[in-house]
């Protein structure tokens, strides 16, 4: 009898990719806050784990390679498609859409978000490290 990690593991593993994804986008925005005409940016969670949901049901995805010497897209895709802009809350003069308060809010929120996605993973592999060894 075979583990599947896929159905072992679910969703954990995505969601800690895409955490690991936002903390980059986030950390990107906090970096740009004095740039002018900088546009925030950030990526909406539940949008992506519907899309991911929809392959899983769907089946695999697969892009169209026109060189066989073309490396294989792997994780979100190019990740341009859900990455979102951010709606400011007041004007900036230099046109920065940045709220550096919002943006390390944003930033504690994903981290805690990181690492109870983390611990959840952590506890699978724990759970069938534990089976494995007739535990």
């Amino acid at each position: 009898m075979s583990i599947s990690f896929d159905k072992a593991l679910g969703i954990h593993e995505k969601a800690l990719s895409f955490r690991a994804q936002r903390a980059e986008v986030l950390a990107n925005n906090i970096a740009n806050a004095d740039t002018p005409n900088y546009k925030a940016r950030d990526l909406d969670f539940s949008k992506v784990l519907a899309e991911q949901n929809e392959k899983a049901q769907n089946g695999t995805f697969a892009l169209n390679m026109t060189n066989s010497r073309h490396i294989e897209a792997e994780g979100l895709g190019n990740g341009d498609e859900s990455l979102m802009y951010r709606t400011p809350m007041q004007p900036s003069i230099d046109q920065n859409t940045v709220d550096a308060q919002l943006e390390q809010s944003n930033y504690a929120e994903n981290s805690v978000n990181f690492q109870a996605s983390f611990t959840l993973l952590n506890s699978k592999f724990k759970g069938l490290v534990s089976a494995l060894r007739g535990e």
